[in-house]
């Protein structure tokens, strides 16, 4: 374990003095803070909710630390200090159980973060609930899960890093889950839609399971989760799949399965642009902006956004595929107003 800065130790110090006051002198539970800390990960041992969290990055050395928390989510990029220099950042986390896919294993109670970067350093950190946060809630596959394990990644989970404090992402993204398999799935829908809120933005990417769903069915359940969605108070943004990485031999992606159309013939992602434009939907074009890139960078530059060189796998994306495919979904969210912009990470 790292050694902590002097004024890392002080804290620490001042925080456990607290914490061992009498009880009786104020009755109160001592302050979230770095007595929750090692050098490397923190644990809070708080119930299911929503949290703001503020952190004071750096120390006597040049430093740069990111923070991730609970199944893999990354919820601040890495932020670089100068020797001797603190910054301080602040971000919002969903707290749940399971704290990752909905019908995945429930995971530790409470808030766990972990420091990572190149050479980590936080010298003070705070928790407090909030009832006042905006909220986004994903629907969705294994391209937009909490995705348990490394080197595995969906853009959902990645998504956090690129909001400030005030919105939270809930993201109730499922591996293996249809339009279908979503709605009859009583962890899934049954548990989502009660949570919406009024003013609640709800993400929906449900495309790369329905391989063998026909139109009208597809359609129709794009159109329930939609009307719930609504019946919420919530606003729906449909969301057309990433791409699969399968070229044609002129290093185009213009077939079935780069695209999306499954085993009956449905062009999924035209079905969604569909029912948006039918429903009065907001259209987030992933499958168009994520075809565009995947094409500029050729068959070998787009091999990093997937996991072909370790799984030989064109469909899951890389930790670094994901956080770049959550960005486009963050500019779009921006770009269509969904989003403040003082409530986004630009960089």
């Amino acid at each position: 374990m790292r050694r902590f800065n002097i004024a890392l130790l002080a804290a620490l110090t001042l925080s456990t003095a607290l914490s061992t006051a009498p009880a009786q002198a104020h009755d109160r539970t001592p302050p979230l803070g770095l007595a929750n800390c090692t050098a490397t990960a923190c644990h809070f041992d708080v119930p299911p909710g929503t949290y703001d969290v503020t952190v004071h990055l750096g120390g006597e050395s040049a430093a740069s630390t990111a923070i991730s928390g609970e199944t893999r989510r990354s919820l601040l990029p890495e932020t670089a200090t100068a020797a001797g220099r603190t910054v301080t950042r602040s971000f919002t986390v969903d707290v749940r159980t399971p704290e990752g896919e909905p019908t995945g294993p429930d995971g530790t109670p409470g808030l766990d973060l972990t420091l990572g970067g190149t050479a980590p350093a936080l010298a003070g950190i705070s928790v407090k609930p909030t009832h006042h946060a905006r909220q986004i809630i994903l629907i969705g596959d294994s391209t937009v899960c909490d995705q348990p394990g490394d080197p595995y990644s969906g853009w959902g989970q990645q998504l956090p890093q690129f909001l400030r404090k005030g919105i939270s992402v809930a993201n109730y993204a499922d591996s293996g889950e249809s339009t279908v398999t979503y709605l009859e799935n009583p962890l899934l829908w049954g548990t989502v839609q009660p949570l919406i809120h009024p003013g609640d933005l709800v993400l929906v990417q449900l495309a790369h399971n329905d391989k063998t769903t026909d139109e009208a069915t597809y359609r129709a359940n794009l159109e329930t989760l939609v009307a719930g969605i609504r019946d919420k108070g919530g606003r729906p943004a449909l969301v057309t799949p990433i791409v699969r990485r399968w070229f044609n031999a002129d290093g185009t992606l213009n077939n079935n399965t780069a695209l999306l159309v499954n085993g009956l013939g449905v062009d999924l992602p035209g079905v969604i642009r569909s029912v948006a434009a039918t429903e009065g939907v907001t259209l987030i074009d992933l499958t168009a902006q994520t075809k565009a890139l995947v094409e500029s960078l050729g068959v070998e530059g787009s091999k990093a956004l997937y996991l072909y060189n370790e799984k030989k796998d064109n469909t899951h994306t890389s930790a670094h595929g994901a956080t770049v495919y959550a960005g486009l979904v963050r500019d779009a969210l921006v770009a269509r107003h969904l989003l403040p912009e003082d409530r986004v990470r630009v960089g």
